[in-house]
C-alpha cells in the first residue's frame, strides 16, 4: 500500500508545529472563532481533497497523509476574520484545494500558493464579510452563534485594523493615533504585534531546522523595510507608516516565513528566492499604501508566483555568467 513521502510529511508537520505560537496568540486575541475557523477550514480542505482524489482515481490516504491540506487550512485560519460566517472558511479552503492545488495535479504541481488562491477568492467575492473583525473577544457560545447564525450580525462587532485606520486617516498625526486609537499598539497594530512576533518565532524554528532557506524571508522583510523606509514621509497626518509599523502589522511575518517560502509555486534557485521575496515585499507595501486593500499579501504572492519562472531563469543566467 502506498505511503506518503516521509520527507514531505516531516516538513509539513514542522510547519504545523511552527504555526502553533501564532494560532495561540490569535486565539488569545480573538477567542473561539479562531478554533471554529480552523476546524471548518480543515474539514473542508480534507473533504475537497478526498473527493477530487477519488474522482481522479488516485490513492486518497497517501495525499491526505502528507499534511499539506492541513497546512493550507492553518494558513487560511490565520488570515481569515475570526468571526466569519461558517461558509466563508469552507469556501476559502475548498477553493484553495480545488482550484489552487488539485486543478494543477496535486501536491508538488501547483503554480500558485493554494492558501492565497483561496484567500484571494473570498476577499474578492465577499469583501463585506472579509473586512469585519470583532471589536472584543466573544465567548464560545457567542462565537458559535456568530459563525452559524442564519442572519448577518457581524456588523455590530466590526473593528478596523491599524492598516485600515492609517489608509483613511487625514486629520491625526501618527503619534496621536498611537495614543488615542484602539487599533494601535506600541509599534504596530494592537495585538498584531504579538501575532507577528509569534509567527516570527515559528519561522525562525523552521529556518533552524532547514525546512527552507533564508532567501525568501530575508528578501520579503528586507524589501518591505527598504521601500517603507524610502517612502516614509514622517509622522504627520498623511504618513504612510514607519518601517517598524509595516514589519509588525498585518500578516508580514506570516507572509515572510510561511507563505513566500512555499517551495512549489516559488523560485527554486537561491537568487530567484531572494528576488521573489524582495518583489513580494515591494508589492505588499505598494498595495497597503496606495492599493484598494489594506494588506496586499495574497495578491503580492500570487503576482510573484507568476514571475517565479522568469526569476529562476534570470538567476540561472547569472550563475552561468559567474561560472
Amino acid at each position: 500500500m502506498p505511503v506518503p513521502d516521509p520527507r514531505l510529511r516531516s516538513a509539513m508537520n514542522l510547519v504545523l508545529l511552527a504555526c502553533v505560537p501564532g494560532l495561540l496568540v490569535l486565539f488569545w486575541l480573538h477567542g473561539w472563532g479562531v478554533l471554529v475557523n480552523l476546524l471548518l477550514c480543515g474539514a473542508a480542505a480534507l473533504a475537497t481533497e478526498a473527493l477530487l482524489l477519488r474522482w481522479r482515481r488516485l490513492p486518497v490516504a497517501v495525499a491526505l497523509g502528507d499534511g499539506s491540506a492541513w497546512v493550507s487550512a492553518v494558513l487560511l485560519t490565520a488570515a481569515l476574520p475570526a468571526q466569519a460566517p461558517w461558509w466563508l472558511p469552507v469556501v476559502a479552503a475548498s477553493v484553495a484545494i480545488g482550484l489552487g492545488k488539485q486543478a494543477y495535479g496535486g501536491v508538488g504541481r501547483n503554480s500558485f500558493n493554494p492558501a492565497m488562491v483561496g484567500y484571494a477568492f473570498v476577499l474578492l467575492s465577499f469583501p463585506l464579510q472579509m473586512h469585519h473583525w470583532p471589536g472584543h473577544t466573544p465567548g464560545l457560545l457567542d462565537s458559535l452563534h456568530l459563525s452559524f447564525a442564519a442572519s448577518e450580525q457581524i456588523d455590530a462587532w466590526a473593528s478596523p485594523t491599524v492598516l485600515d485606520v492609517l489608509r483613511h486617516n487625514r486629520s491625526l498625526t501618527v503619534d496621536e493615533l498611537f495614543s488615542s486609537h484602539t487599533a494601535f499598539g506600541h509599534v504596530g497594530g494592537r495585538g498584531g504585534e504579538w501575532v507577528n512576533l509569534a509567527f516570527l518565532l515559528g519561522g525562525l524554528l523552521l529556518l533552524q531546522r532547514k525546512v527552507f532557506s533564508w532567501h525568501a524571508p530575508v528578501g520579503l522583510l528586507g524589501g518591505l523595510l527598504l521601500f517603507s523606509l524610502l517612502a516614509w514621509n514622517g509622522a504627520g497626518s498623511d504618513s504612510n507608516g514607519s518601517p517598524l509599523l509595516h514589519l509588525f502589522s498585518g500578516s508580514t511575518m506570516l507572509a515572510a516565513f510561511f507563505i513566500a517560502t512555499e517551495p512549489v509555486s516559488g523560485c527554486k534557485r537561491p537568487l530567484g528566492r531572494l528576488l521573489f521575496g524582495c518583489g513580494a515585499g515591494l508589492l505588499i507595501y505598494l498595495i497597503r499604501t496606495w492599493g484598494s486593500f489594506a494588506d496586499g499579501t495574497a495578491f503580492a504572492i500570487l503576482l510573484m508566483n507568476l514571475a517565479a519562472p522568469a526569476l529562476d531563469r534570470l538567476a540561472q543566467a547569472r550563475e552561468r555568467v559567474r561560472a
